[in-house]
C-alpha cells in the first residue's frame, strides 16, 4: 500500500473548501448542489464527485472557476466516491449539516479555507482518503489579547457570543 499526502488548490485561500465520501455518485453531485443553494440564498459553489464506474469525476456548479478547482482536487484525491464541494459567499457552517444530512453523504473529512492536505492510501484496488491535514501545526496556546481579538472577530462576522 501507499501513502500520500495530497495537496488541494485554493487559490490565496479564497475559498471554502469541504471533503467528504458518499455513493450513487451519478445522483449525488447534483442533489448536493441543490442542497447547497437551498442552504444559503446567493452561495457560489461547485460539488465534483469522484465515480467508481466509468472512473470519471462528475462536476456541477454556478461558477466556473469553483467547477475547474473543484474537478482538479477531486480528480487529485483519486478515490472513488470521493466529493470536492468549493464554496464562496457562505462558510461550511452555513451547509454543513445540510451536507452531512443529506442521504447519500457517508463522512465529511473537512471543512475549511486554510492550506489543506488530503492523506491518500492506495491499494491495487484504488484510492481511499484516510484524512486530512487542515492548515498548519498549532504551537501555542491563546492569551487573553488574543482570546479577546477571536471574540470580536466572531461578532464582526455576525456570531454572538452572549
Amino acid at each position: 500500500m501507499k501513502i500520500e499526502a495530497v495537496g488541494l488548490e485554493n487559490p490565496e485561500c479564497r475559498y471554502q473548501v469541504i471533503v467528504g465520501q458518499g455513493n450513487f455518485a451519478v445522483f449525488t453531485c447534483d442533489d448536493l448542489f441543490k442542497t447547497l443553494l437551498t442552504a444559503v440564498p446567493g452561495i457560489k459553489c461547485a460539488v465534483a464527485m469522484n465515480e467508481a464506474q466509468p472512473k470519471l469525476v462528475r462536476v456541477t456548479g454556478n461558477d466556473e472557476e469553483l467547477k475547474r478547482i473543484a474537478a482538479k482536487n477531486c480528480l487529485a484525491i483519486g478515490g472513488s466516491h470521493v466529493f470536492v464541494i468549493v464554496t464562496s459567499n457562505a462558510f461550511p457552517i452555513n451547509v454543513l449539516n445540510a451536507i452531512k444530512l443529506h442521504p447519500a453523504v457517508c463522512n465529511v473529512f473537512v471543512a475549511t479555507s486554510n492550506p489543506v492536505e488530503i492523506i491518500v492510501a492506495e491499494t491495487e484496488l484504488g484510492r481511499a482518503v484516510l484524512g486530512a491535514v487542515d492548515g498548519t501545526a498549532v504551537t501555542k496556546i491563546e492569551n487573553e489579547e488574543e482570546r479577546n481579538k477571536r471574540r470580536e472577530l466572531v461578532e464582526e462576522l455576525g456570531y454572538r457570543l452572549d
